[in-house]
């Protein structure tokens, strides 16, 4: 009899601690997916980001042509500006993409070191219920 718990006890043991390294690997691949889709949708609204300026951009050179105005001087001065501005803004948002991409990376390198951790919390108490189970 008291062989049927101990076997029934550590076969259950080791199918928890197997689940729950599974678990983590899912959860890992998970965040992984997410990252991925992320970094997509960052390429997508950069894509729109850099159309959006390309017809600002070609409107204000058509509206100064048409105004007779030079691309020398304060107009020039002022595009250039612009440029900057717009490219520092452009290098905050990748940033920000790329932060967001490495936290999911590493949310889901947490998950399964949690699973593994999970596993062998439940070796451990399995072991020691295995322990008590055994007759003297």
């Amino acid at each position: 009899m008291s062989f049927a718990i101990v076997a029934a006890i550590a076969v259950s043991t080791a199918a928890t601690a197997y689940g729950q390294v599974q678990g983590g690997k899912i959860q890992q691949r998970e965040f992984e997916r997410q990252a991925e889709e992320e970094k997509i949708a960052a390429e997508a609204r950069e894509l729109q980001r850099k159309q959006e300026l390309n017809k600002v951009l070609a409107a204000n050179a058509v509206s100064a042509s048409m105004s007779g105005v030079t691309g020398e001087g304060t107009p020039a001065s002022i595009a250039l500006e612009s440029a900057k501005q717009i490219g520092t803004s452009e290098g905050m948002i990748n940033l920000s993409d790329k932060l967001k991409r490495a936290q999911l990376r590493r949310q889901g390198a947490n998950a399964r070191a949690m699973g593994n951790i999970q596993a062998t919390s439940t070796l451990l108490k399995g072991s020691v219920s295995v322990a008590q189970a055994m007759p003297e």
